[in-house]
């Protein structure tokens, strides 16, 4: 009898990876800027280039249809564990260690962006009860992970200093490394056979696929915009100082997100998974409008908090949504979902930068410019609602 739950603790923790490369690094900027002199603006290379190579990962992925899934995934793990360890040591070898930062940089963007697109379909694959459920439970460890790297990064320096950040950056290596064996050995299955699967032409040109598109990147701006800004907004609005800010921003909106996807995953299976996601979205928008508008700064940290719970369906939701109603979408779906979501998490921080910069940095509008996210996913999900009534 084969052992699922050794797929659902690989996937897990592959999950947990993609959190620790996506904000482990961001922590160091302080450190790279001290020890090799790298000016503060060159350092927004790194999210830039994270974010591109993710995005050209899902691409390919949903370029080629017969990928091997149990192959790719451990290269994403191998990836994932090279691409940490490296910052430890590959930045001092180049004349530029900024080259070197890049280079790690990229190499873990490629594990992070296989993963993101992988271990979804893996999981739907398998012969779970309640799939809904099931992938908003495996996408809450993201949640999980960046908690816990924030969390655990913060107190280590804490008690042994930035200067020994890279032994921490092989310790976080370790848990890629462990779950190549994981991989390796748990039973994996194709979520639609081969030549049964569409093509990423062939989704591109069904006109209903579109909708699930601007579905996903609305999901995607939602909650990358509230995750890149939590943080900037703490230290701003309560003029605290970064690692508080970190702690009461990205990290408790983390908290939050992981939180509402848990329950979902525990709790929803007997919800309409459209009318929830609708539910959330509203919330989400007041959330927003919220933090962007309450003259008392604890009021609009607290909205904050509010929309992590609300936006923690809209991801994993919206694949669900989408896998039920494409089931021969294949790798390809999958890809394309991803590379959507990505596209509206670069694009909703941006809005967001954007804003606040021609508003003398206020970034509370920034924050009411991106209401429109949440209010674009209610509206896709409301053209759902209406063709699944009309069917």
């Amino acid at each position: 009898m084969k052992n699922y739950g050794k797929t659902k603790t690989a996937c897990y923790l592959g999950f947990v990876t993609q959190a620790i490369v996506a904000n482990f690094v961001q922590l160091l900027f302080i450190a790279f800027n001290r020890e090799y002199n790298v000016p503060i603006a060159s350092l927004a290379l790194i999210p830039a280039v994270f974010y591109i190579v993710q995005l050209v990962t899902d691409f390919l992925c949903a370029k080629f249809r017969n990928i091997n899934y149990r192959r790719s995934i451990i290269l994403s793990e191998i990836t994932s564990a090279l691409g940490l360890a490296g910052l430890a040591f590959l930045p001092q070898l180049f004349a530029d260690p900024m080259v070197g930062i890049l280079l790690c940089v990229a190499v873990y963007a490629v594990g992070s962006g296989l993963i993101e697109v992988l271990c979804s379909p893996i999981i739907e694959a398998c012969p779970f009860p309640n799939k809904e459920g099931m992938m908003s439970l495996l996408h809450s460890f993201y949640c999980w992970g960046a908690v816990g790297v924030i969390l655990g990064s913060t107190l280590f320096f804490r008690f042994f200093g930035l200067d020994n950040w890279r032994v921490l950056a092989c310790v976080w290596a370790l848990v890629p490394l462990y779950n190549i064996f994981n991989f390796a050995t748990c039973p994996i299955e194709p979520i639609v056979q081969d030549a049964e699967s569409m093509s990423m032409g062939q989704l591109l040109r069904d006109r209903k696929f579109w909708v699930f598109l601007v579905l996903m990147v609305a999901a995607g701006a939602s909650e990358s915009t509230m995750a890149q800004w939590t943080s900037a907004f703490a230290e701003a609005s309560l003029g605290v100082d970064k690692s508080v800010g970190d702690l009461a921003g990205p990290c408790g909106f983390a908290f939050c997100m992981g939180l509402g996807r848990w329950w979902y995953g525990k709790k929803g299976q007997n919800l309409d998974l459209t009318s929830y996601m609708t539910g959330a979205g509203v919330l989400c928008a007041v959330a927003y409008l919220v933090a962007s508008l309450a003259p008392v700064p604890v009021v609009s940290l607290a909205a904050c908090m509010v929309s992590g719970l609300a936006v923690g369906i809209m991801w994993p939701g919206s694949i669900s949504i989408t896998s039920a109603r494409m089931p021969r979408g294949g790798t390809a779906l999958f890809a394309l979902l991803a590379l959507a979501g990505d596209a509206g998490g670069t694009f909703g921080p941006s809005l967001v930068g954007l804003c606040t910069g021609s508003h003398d940095g206020d970034i509370q509008r920034g924050i009411l410019a991106a209401t429109v996210f949440p209010v674009i996913l209610v509206a896709s999900l409301l053209v759902i609602r209406s063709r699944r009534a009309a069917r």
